[in-house]
């Protein structure tokens, strides 16, 4: 007989930290789509990684809880570093020099479908079941509609643009499964955080420097400096922290809600600040994907066996 997974209640503070950690994350979207318009993607990832590690680490010393680890873990680091920052922050950043901060994020809102696949392939213990089945499908049908397929895939966009941030959301799969590893080998979140953030920084360290050559650039203006400061101090670094805070409280399960959070709060954001228009297809697909997600979580079907048994 196989134990169940606990489902921890959301009481209406849980709710608050959970809604407030969809508008930081939806936040990034957002000042990549200020940063964009300034700088060029190495260098936006990197002080993004950069900053967030620093003010990690600051955060973890105050605790009297520094990161001490042995070279075997920083390896880990540095795998986990790249499949969850440095791959699809550049991928992300990249898609947003040509897509809006709203569609960018409800294509990485298709990072549980291809964990799901990735889950499938490289676990044993992760399987798909037939409502996970329809997930997908329903979920990519979204994909589909949100890349025009209808109307012979006639994108307003670099066809570049949209597979760059597809694959970023792949990278997040292969992320999710590979940092199972963490709990087995005792490493808290918060130091995997701060670990991974610093390898991200010392692989994205010389990518800037050959292929941005920042000493070129013009001087950023006042608000790319302060979207540059947000993005890696609150939508990342504070970010992670909230989320620790939220997983411990209310579960993998219920934190997971923030999924479907995210792309509200970056289209949000993106339409009142940046003048971004969402096409009618963009809310089609965001919805398809959304009822995917929803399959593949399986919440409401665990709601209605309660209601009917």
């Amino acid at each position: 007989m196989t134990a169940k997974p606990i489902q921890n209640p959301m009481t209406p503070t849980l709710w608050g930290l959970l809604i407030l950690l969809s508008v930081l994350w939806g936040g990034s979207f957002f000042f990549n789509g200020v940063l964009v318009r300034e700088l060029p993607p190495m260098t936006i990832v990197f002080f993004r990684v950069f900053l967030a590690a620093i003010a990690l680490h600051i955060w973890l010393i105050a605790q009297g809880d520094g990161l001490r680890v042995g070279l075997p873990i920083w390896i880990a680091f540095f795998a986990m570093g790249l499949l969850n920052n440095v791959v699809p922050f550049s991928l992300i950043v990249i898609g947003q020099t040509q897509l809006a901060s709203g569609v960018a994020s409800i294509i990485n809102a298709t990072t549980p479908l291809f964990t799901l696949v990735v889950a499938q392939f490289l676990t044993e213990d992760e399987r798909i079941t037939w409502s996970k089945s329809a997930g997908l499908i329903v979920g990519f049908f979204g994909v589909f509609v949100l890349l025009g397929g209808f109307d012979g895939f006639s994108l307003d966009a670099p066809l570049y643009a949209y597979v760059a941030c597809l694959a970023a959301a792949l990278s997040y799969g292969f992320a999710v499964v590979f940092g199972r590893r963490f709990k087995s080998l005792g490493i808290a979140p918060k130091h995997l955080a701060a670990g991974q953030l610093t390898a991200s920084s010392a692989m994205m360290l010389p990518l800037m420097m050959i292929v941005d050559r920042p000493w070129t650039l013009p001087v950023p203006s006042a608000t790319a400096i302060a979207s540059l400061l947000a993005l890696a101090v609150v939508a990342t670094a504070f970010a992670y922290i909230l989320y620790f805070r939220v997983l411990a409280g209310a579960g993998a399960t219920n934190a997971a809600i923030v999924t479907f959070l995210i792309p509200v709060s970056a289209i949000l954001l993106g339409v009142t600040f940046l003048n971004e228009v969402l096409l009618v297809r963009h809310i089609g697909g965001m919805l398809l994907i959304g009822c995917g997600l929803l399959l593949v979580d399986g919440r409401l079907f665990r709601v209605g066996r309660k209601r009917t048994s």
